[in-house]
C-alpha cells in the first residue's frame, strides 16, 4: 500500500517524479522514469495491436527481464496498478527469450502518451506491453497499465488456498482454475481471496453461475455491455481469440464448482 500511496502522490504531482517500485526476494529498488528512459537496454519498440489503446503504438521500453535480476523461470510475480488492478504473472513468461516478449513501456514526461479515453489519464507512467503476444497466448489482463509496483510473491495456490478446487475436482475444473488466474484474478477476488481491489467478489455472497441462467453468463463474459450497459462498466469482453469456447466452458465449470464448495462448507458448519 505504501507504493500505491507514493505513486498516487506522484501522479498528482509532476510526471518527472514518477517511480516504479520493484520488490524481489533479493531486495527492493525504486526506478524513476528518467532512470528507466536512460537504461542501457531501453529501446524504441512498435506494438502493432495495443490492448489498451486499440491502435498501433510506439514506446520507449526496457525488457522486463532487465529489471528482474535473480528471478527464475519457476517464480511468480505480480504487477499492481494505481487503481488496484493486480495482474498475476508467471516469471517464465516475463523472462522468455522466444515467443512473446515482455517490455516495460515508460512514459516520457516531455512527450506524454494520449489519454486512454476522453477525460481519462494515459496508460503511464509505466505500462507492461508485449511484442508478438499471440505466440505465447498473452491475454488482455496481462497488459497492466499505470503500473506502480512489481513484486515477487509465492504462487497463487500457496497464497490463497480458498481459491483451490476440491481434491477430487475434475480436470476441466482444474484447467478452469488456471484460466481464472490468468483472466479474472487481476480484477476480482473469490471467497474473499486475492489481492485485487478492482472488481466484485465472484463467489460471495453469490456466484455468477447462480444468477446468470442459460447462456447469459457466456454472453456476459464475451460482451458485458450487451447485457448490462452502463457508462462506468470497465469489464472487457473476452473474444474467442483470448478465450476459446472450450476454455470458456472450463472457466465456468470452475466457477460453478466453487459455488458448490461454498454451499457444502456452509452446510457443514
Amino acid at each position: 500500500m505504501k507504493a500505491l500511496f507514493l505513486a498516487l502522490l506522484i501522479m498528482g504531482g509532476t510526471a518527472q517524479a514518477a517511480q516504479l517500485e520493484v520488490q524481489l526476494n533479493g531486495g527492493q529498488r525504486s526506478w524513476s522514469s528518467s532512470e528507466l528512459l536512460g537504461h542501457p537496454q531501453a529501446r524504441d519498440i512498435q506494438i502493432d495491436e495495443d490492448v489498451s489503446y486499440k491502435q498501433p503504438m510506439r514506446y520507449r521500453a526496457v525488457p522486463m527481464s532487465a529489471l528482474l535480476d535473480g528471478v527464475n523461470a519457476g517464480d511468480h510475480l505480480q504487477a499492481v496498478a494505481l487503481d488496484g488492478f493486480a495482474a498475476e504473472l508467471p516469471a517464465a513468461t516475463l523472462l522468455a527469450r522466444e515467443g512473446a516478449k515482455a517490455w516495460l513501456a515508460i512514459e516520457d514526461p516531455q512527450h506524454p502518451w494520449p489519454p486512454l479515453a476522453k477525460g481519462k489519464p494515459s496508460a503511464g507512467p509505466f505500462y507492461l506491453v508485449w511484442t508478438d503476444p499471440a505466440a505465447s497466448q498473452i491475454g488482455p489482463e496481462q497488459w497492466p497499465f499505470q503500473v506502480a509496483q512489481i513484486r515477487q510473491l509465492a504462487a497463487v495456490e500457496q497464497r490463497f488456498p480458498a481459491l483451490l478446487p476440491a481434491a477430487d475436482a475434475s480436470a476441466e475444473v482444474r484447467t478452469g482454475f488456471a484460466l481464472y488466474q490468468k483472466n479474472c484474478m487481476a480484477c476480482h477476488r473469490l471467497n474473499g481471496a486475492g489481492d485485487s481491489e478492482f472488481g466484485p467478489d465472484l463467489n460471495i455472497p453469490h456466484n455468477p453461475t447462480e444468477y446468470f441462467t442459460g447462456d447469459f453468463l457466456r454472453q456476459y463474459i464475451r460482451n458485458p455491455q450487451s447485457l448490462r450497459r452502463w457508462p462506468q462498466g470497465r469489464m472487457p469482453g473476452f473474444t474467442q481469440q483470448v478465450l476459446s469456447e472450450q476454455e470458456l466452458t472450463e472457466l465456468i465449470a470452475y466457477l460453478a464448482h466453487m459455488a458448490d464448495i461454498r454451499d457444502q462448507r456452509s452446510e457443514s458448519q
